[in-house]
């Protein structure tokens, strides 16, 4: 995934541009900054910077964590210097060291987490913020007129995705694309506050972590 996402680092954007997600996109836009007003933010898998620069426009601040440099490069142009702190990391063991945040926010990540190692990160994201922590997930609905279609899928009911990048290259890609249900189970015993908000092409989980 690391070497995927760093091989289309220079076109990732461009899921952006599709004509029939704007009006999502634009009240998603105005939505998720508002969430997070005045908070120390985690953003976990931040990419190329597409939602840093709205969550940090109403945040006080944010560390912004990926594991592809590549991508991060892009997001440190795209981002004001201030605010924002970028670094590379893995969502999967995030970093102790750092001053736990009161709120969360992975952006189009979750999709790429197995099921099996799903329940995993969510604790460890938890793990990573202060309690009573305001956790957004936001990520992609399936809607077979706009979404890549479904290449495959493994015995633990993950689902794949072919990509084709502009060089050519041809990318087997994790993509699950998890109910309301399935959701809100993984959510049980983690948070308190769970919420479930969706647009047309796009889905979110909101939570607080539990209070000390």
């Amino acid at each position: 995934m690391q070497a995927y996402y760093a091989a289309r680092a220079s076109e990732y954007d461009q899921i952006y541009l599709k004509p029939e997600r704007q009006s999502d996109l634009r009240a998603i836009e105005q939505w998720l900054p508002a969430v997070f007003a005045g908070s120390r933010l985690l953003e976990v898998a931040c990419g190329t910077g597409y939602w840093t620069r709205f969550i940090a426009a109403a945040a006080s601040s944010v560390l912004a964590v990926d594991a592809a440099p590549e991508t991060l490069d892009i997001a440190r142009e795209r981002v004001p210097a201030g605010k924002v702190r970028f670094l590379v990391g893995d969502a999967y063991a995030l970093l102790a060291s750092e001053p736990k945040c009161d709120a969360g926010f992975a952006g189009f990540w979750f999709s790429h987490v197995p099921k099996s190692r799903a329940r995993e990160f969510l604790a460890g994201f938890n793990a990573a913020l202060a309690p009573g922590a305001r956790v957004v997930l936001l990520d992609n609905l399936f809607v077979a007129a706009s979404s890549s279609p479904i290449s495959e899928q493994d015995g633990e009911g993950n689902t794949y995705q072919a990509r084709r990048l502009s060089d050519g290259t041809v990318h087997r890609v994790l993509k699950n694309f998890p109910s309301e249900g399935e959701l809100r189970a993984l959510a049980e015993g983690l948070g308190t506050d769970v919420a479930y908000k969706s647009w047309s092409y796009y889905w979110a989980l909101t939570y607080s972590t539990a209070a000390s």
